[in-house]
């Protein structure tokens, strides 16, 4: 099953851009998940609307064109898509550790927006975060390190949350868990098949969830593009196709084994 997961600011909104994206297989006959980050700012073709940046393309036509952006581009088809508002996030993470969850901030990290609608403040070191300062950890990007800093630390925090959730206190949690969090979720798996994958995927995955990101660090360069587009992170298009396939090789053997 490979699944389109997209976190974003406000549901709903239609000029809303999408801070996540990341496609996620689980292999049932390994018990294997993997999950790779997509750069929001990556350079593509989107279909019938000429190239622009990645999350352009949820924008312009929601998950369906997204979803189609990615199969043209590199090859890959998600069936499914679910989109969770933010808010959704804090719920999951004030409802797994409601005293907090442990993390090592790796430097100072301060931002505002214009609007005063986000607001990072958190200090360097080991530090206690509650569901919304985890949300600020993961969406910080305003320092050298951009968008490759964050979804580092996006990957680092989904082993974090999964460990939280496989412990004895995280079991006991995971029917309020999901009943929390439904209101902030768009998808189009129904709900049967959002709780057996979930449950899959959590609970009986081994070991660590194997990740990567494209575009790769030795295949990426910022690229400054025609107004509106602006700067983009470019890429060599079938080398970042060739990566997918190879990272996913392992999960489309096994279901023809």
């Amino acid at each position: 099953m490979m699944v389109l997961l997209l976190g974003i600011d406000q549901r709903g909104s239609e000029v809303s851009r999408t801070d996540t994206m990341m496609l996620a297989q689980y292999d049932k006959k390994t018990q294997s998940t993997k999950i790779v980050s997509l750069m929001r700012d990556m350079y593509v073709d989107i279909p019938g609307h000429g190239k622009n940046k990645l999350n352009a393309a949820f924008a312009i036509g929601g998950p369906e064109l997204l979803r189609e952006t990615i199969a043209e581009n590199f090859g890959v088809e998600a069936e499914y898509y679910s989109i969770i508002d933010f808010n959704g996030f804090t719920e999951i993470v004030d409802t797994l550790s409601p005293d907090g969850v442990e993390i090592d901030v790796e430097k100072d990290m301060q931002y505002t927006s214009g609007d005063g609608s986000t607001n990072i403040d958190l200090k360097q070191g080991n530090q206690t975060l509650s569901g919304d300062e985890l949300l600020g950890y993961v969406r910080f990007r305003s320092d050298a390190s951009g968008d490759f800093g964050r979804v580092d630390r996006q990957q680092k925090v989904i082993q974090i949350l999964k460990d939280e959730l496989l412990s004895v206190q995280g079991v006991l949690k995971a029917p309020r868990l999901v009943g929390s969090i439904q209101p902030y979720i768009d998808t189009n798996l129904s709900g049967t098949s959002i709780l057996n994958a979930g449950k899959d995927i959590l609970f009986q995955s081994s070991g660590s969830i194997d990740m990567m990101s494209v575009p790769t660090n030795d295949n990426v360069w910022n690229e400054r593009k025609d107004y509106p587009v602006g700067l983009v992170l470019n890429h060599d298009f079938v080398e970042t196709a060739q990566t997918l396939e190879q990272f996913f090789e392992e999960e489309k053997e096994s279901d023809v084994s």
